[in-house]
Parts: structure tokens; C-alpha cells; sequence
């Protein structure tokens, strides 16, 4: 069962890079990677399938500067990514990308090759929205791994898998999963933890007879998984079902949260915490201007806050303010600064723009902005196990859209709605935004990406609105996102961030695109 995380799946990564799924995904996948090799590798071969996303877009939205950082160990934060790919080459790693048919089981699909002077591997994983990851095969063995655990891989012999189990059971008796699966020449054993076993019983596991080769994958997610994991809900009618006249929206995204991650309420807020510091942080660089040469956009926000401050706009004070937050926010993802996915990289700007413009408009507390984040996780929650945060499969509605909607539930918190106006206006927004299509000039996340940060920001302002005034949605929120995973599925892979289609096209979008390159 897929019982998506606030802070694995909705909020977050931290990272820099214009594209979570492709600049901090690939970071995850390159420390996997790299933990594969036991951190020791000379050449590494990248082969992205034409008819996937990444064949157009590994380079000018940052797959290849995430892998180069992962390799090296960093983070998705780390600054040194922006000089990753010099300092790999600089150690001696010698790196190719290729762009060749494969059996590519999904757009956002990585086929990595490794090798130092004794092994080689090979892996295939892929970035399924928002920075998440999926390994789906190593050293050609089919395996399960998500990031969310501690990963124990043990290559034997064949046939002789049996006898290290038996041999070292007890050294294994915490794992929640262990995986076996045979080859002619060789047997491998995922196991799947919360812990890494003993160092002296790994020591001596890694040098049975039995043993070809034995690996350590640490997790990459902040909130790993466990066996039996459970949740009260996790769809609205379930929420509505198990947890009827609730009071408070974000309480049930706490009660949630809590239960998923097995940690405490006061834990969830302090995370909570943390994030809005960060976004506060990202918004403060972004308002003071922010520059870097690859891009099309320069700090267009200067301007428009300018223009605020002179009452030189249409009316609307909150609004305007939300919208030059957004801009500002942009600005920073595009200079590659370090912002909070929220729930992506190209949708980041406009759920922290948002809450801290409502924030400095009323002077609202960081306590009751906390609260607003929270109920825009659990909107987030609902999405992403009912649909995909990922452009390249569902299109910007899964992006931007997505964003709008859970933009809503927060502004109704700050609104001190209740339950029910919260699912109506979720409800009301994400209607609104169907069949949105990702289409960035030059490949870049910044047009019209910037625009549906706004439009997201305007339509949850205005949905909002309605659910306060008691507007009717007419369909619920658990058969809307239902229908919106069905359409953003069947928009052609044209639209689906690919280069290939709407404003990637244009002339004018081809030739910023060879000034760029």
C-alpha cells in the first residue's frame, strides 16, 4: 500500500536545482549509486531511452548535475553541486551520456553503469515526482527500493543463499523484509531495515565462503518505512469515515503524519518548524534580487514590488503580495538557491508564497503558519496516493495544480475554516485546472512556469473564497482527483515535459534555446 509521507512525498526535498524530479531525484539515485560501488568507482555511463523526459531535458533541468553530486555524496542541498561535475571529472571518473532505446518503464527513467578496476553494476531506477525515487533492478535482479529504508544487498553464490540465512538469521531478525532471488550464476538477498545489522556480524557475513560481494545502501528519505505500517485514512471519505465532525483539518493531517512516520505530534510541528525558517530564508534572498546566467528571466519581481509599494497595480493588496512572493520564489528555484519543494520544484513557489504573504498581511504567527502547512500536506497526502506529482506522466496539473489545491486548504486554515470548507475548496480549485500541460521553454522551469505558479496562487485565492462563501464543488474531492489523474494521463507525451510539444516548440522558444545551449 502507498501511504505517502508530508515530508518524503509533499514537502521537500530542500535541495537547489530547477527540477525536483530530475535535479534532487537524481541526487538520491547517484548516493544509492554510489553506495552501490562502496563509494568507489572510475567511469560512469548514463543511458536516458529518446522517448523519455530526460533525454531532452537531463542537462537544462540538472539530472546530470544531481547524479554528479550524488555520486560525490552531497546532498540536494549542498552547494558544491553547483561545481559537481568538475570536481567527479577532477577525481578521475570518467562520464558519458547516452540517449539509446531501452525498455524505459517510465519517461523519468535512469539506466546507470558503474565501474572501478574490479566490478561492474549496473542500475535502473526512476523519479516518480516531487524528488521521490524508485530502484527497479541491480545487477539485473528486479529489487524494491524506494530510499525509505536501510538496504542490505548480498550477491552468493548460487544456489547457496539459503545457507547464509540460516547462518547469519539471528544478526537478521530485525529486518522487516528479506528478499531472495536466483540466477544461474549468482543469488542475491535485499534486506530490508530499519537498521543496518551488527558491524561485527556484517563484517562477518561479507567474508562467508558463501559471499560474492556484500552492500550497505543508507536511506535517502527523511521519514523511513516500516513492516505493518498503517494509517487511519487516506483518501477523504476515509478521513471523513474514520474521523467525522473533526474539528481542525490540520489536526488530522497531525494525527496522520503521526502515525505514518511513528513519531510524536511535537516532532511533526518542530519539522514544520524547520521548513517554514527555510522558505522565510528563500523569500528573504529572493526579495533582495537574485542572479545567475543560465536563464531567461532576470529578478522580475524587483519591479513588481516596487510597483506594490507605489499603489501602482489593480487593487488587491494580499493578492499582489502573493504574487510578488511567487515571483521572488521563482527567482530564487531559477538561480538555483536553495528553496523547499512544495509539493515540486516547478510548483515551489506558490504554497510558501502564499501562507507568508497571508502571513505579513494579518500577522499571523509562525504557529498558525505551521498549522497552515500542515493542511496543505495532508491535501498532498490525498493527491499523491491517489495520482503523481510527476509532469512527465500527469502534466502540470500534477505540479502547479496540485500546488493550487493544497495553496487552498492552507489559506482556509489561516481562515479558520472548517473540515468541510476545507474539502470543498480543494474540491472547487483542483476542478479548475485540468489538463494543464508542461510545456518549458528551452527546457528551463521558468516559462511559463512562473505563470502557473501564479495562475496556482490566484485560483486557490478565488476557490477559497467561494468554499468561505459556501459554494457548492458538486463532485468530492476523492472522485476530482480521481478524474484528474485520469486526464493528466491522457494528455499526449507531447505535453507531458518532453520538449516536444505547445511552448517548447515555438520559434522563439527553439531559438532560446540554441542561445542557451
Amino acid at each position: 500500500m502507498n501511504c505517502p509521507s508530508i515530508f518524503n512525498d509533499v514537502l521537500g526535498p530542500v535541495m537547489r536545482g530547477p527540477s525536483s524530479s530530475h535535479s534532487a531525484a537524481s541526487v538520491r539515485i547517484g548516493l544509492l549509486a554510489r553506495d552501490l560501488m562502496d563509494g568507489v568507482f572510475q567511469e560512469a555511463v548514463f543511458t536516458f531511452d529518446p522517448d523519455g523526459s530526460l533525454a531532452a531535458t537531463y542537462h537544462s533541468q540538472g539530472a546530470d548535475m544531481g547524479l554528479y553530486g550524488g555520486l560525490l555524496g552531497l546532498d540536494p542541498a549542498d552547494e558544491g553541486l553547483l561545481s559537481a561535475g568538475k570536481t567527479l571529472k577532477d577525481n578521475g571518473c570518467r562520464v558519458t551520456f547516452k540517449i539509446e532505446p531501452f525498455p524505459a518503464p517510465h519517461p523519468n527513467t535512469y539506466w546507470i553503469d558503474l565501474k572501478n578496476d574490479r566490478e561492474s553494476l549496473c542500475m535502473v531506477a526512476i523519479s516518480t515526482g516531487g524528488g521521490m525515487i524508485e530502484i527497479l533492478e541491480i545487477d539485473g535482479f528486479p529489487v524494491d527500493m524506494k530510499g525509505d529504508y536501510c538496504e542490505s544487498l548480498i550477491w552468493t553464490r548460487p544456489g547457496r543463499a539459503g545457507e547464509v540465512l540460516e547462518k547469519f538469521g539471528a544478526a537478521l531478525a530485525h529486518a522487516d523484509q528479506v528478499i531472495t532471488n536466483d540466477k544461474d550464476d549468482r543469488s542475491l538477498i535485499q534486506v530490508k531495515a530499519g537498521r543496518f545489522m551488527d558491524d561485527d556480524a556484517w563484517r562477518a557475513l561479507a567474508a562467508h565462503p558463501a559471499v560474492l560481494r556484500a552492500r550497505q545502501l543508507r536511506p535517502v528519505l527523511p521519514v523511513l518505512s516500516r513492516r505493518d505500517l498503517e494509517v487511519p485514512f487516506l483518501t477523504p471519505e476515509e478521513m471523513l469515515k474514520a474521523r467525522p465532525g473533526a474539528a481542525k483539518f490540520w489536526e488530522l493531517a497531525v494525527e496522520y503524519e503521526a502515525q505514518r512516520g511513528g513519531v510524536s505530534a511535537d516532532e511533526i510541528l518542530e519539522k514544520m518548524r524547520r521548513l517554514l525558517a527555510l522558505m522565510r530564508k528563500s523569500l528573504a534572498g529572493g526579495l533582495e534580487g537574485t542572479t545567475h546566467q543560465d536563464r531567461m528571466l532576470g529578478p522580475q519581481s524587483l519591479k513588481y514590488g516596487s510597483m506594490l509599494a507605489e499603489d501602482k497595480l489593480l487593487e488587491g493588496r494580499l493578492l499582489n503580495r502573493m504574487l510578488w512572493y511567487t515571483a521572488a520564489l521563482m527567482e530564487v528555484k531559477s538561480s538555483l538557491g536553495v528553496f523547499v519543494a512544495a509539493p515540486t520544484a516547478g510548483s515551489c513557489a506558490a504554497l510558501p508564497a502564499a501562507c507568508l504573504a497571508m502571513g505579513d498581511h494579518y500577522g499571523h504567527d509562525d504557529e498558525r503558519l505551521v498549522k497552515a502547512l500542515l493542511s496543505a500536506g495532508l491535501v498532498g497526502v490525498f493527491i499523491a496516493s491517489g495520482s503523481t506529482f510527476a509532469a512527465e506522466v500527469c502534466g502540470c496539473q500534477a505540479e502547479c495544480g496540485s500546488a493550487s489545491g493544497m495553496i487552498t486548504a492552507a489559506l482556509l486554515t489561516l481562515m479558520d475554516a472548517d473540515v468541510a470548507a476545507h474539502l470543498a475548496g480543494v474540491s472547487l480549485a483542483l476542478q479548475n485546472i485540468f489538463g494543464l500541460t508542461c510545456d518549458p521553454v528551452a527546457e528551463r522551469v521558468e516559462v511559463p512556469c512562473l505563470g502557473k505558479n501564479v495562475l496556482a496562487v490566484s485560483n486557490a485565492w478565488s476557490a477559497a473564497n467561494l468554499a468561505l462563501a459556501g459554494f457548492d464543488p458538486v463532485v468530492p474531492l476523492g472522485e476530482v482527483i480521481t478524474a484528474m489523474d485520469e486526464v493528466g494521463r491522457s494528455l499526449p507525451a507531447s505535453l507531458r515535459c518532453t520538449g516536444k510539444g505547445g511552448l517548447s516548440i515555438t520559434p522563439t522558444a527553439r531559438k532560446i534555446s540554441r542561445q542557451l545551449s
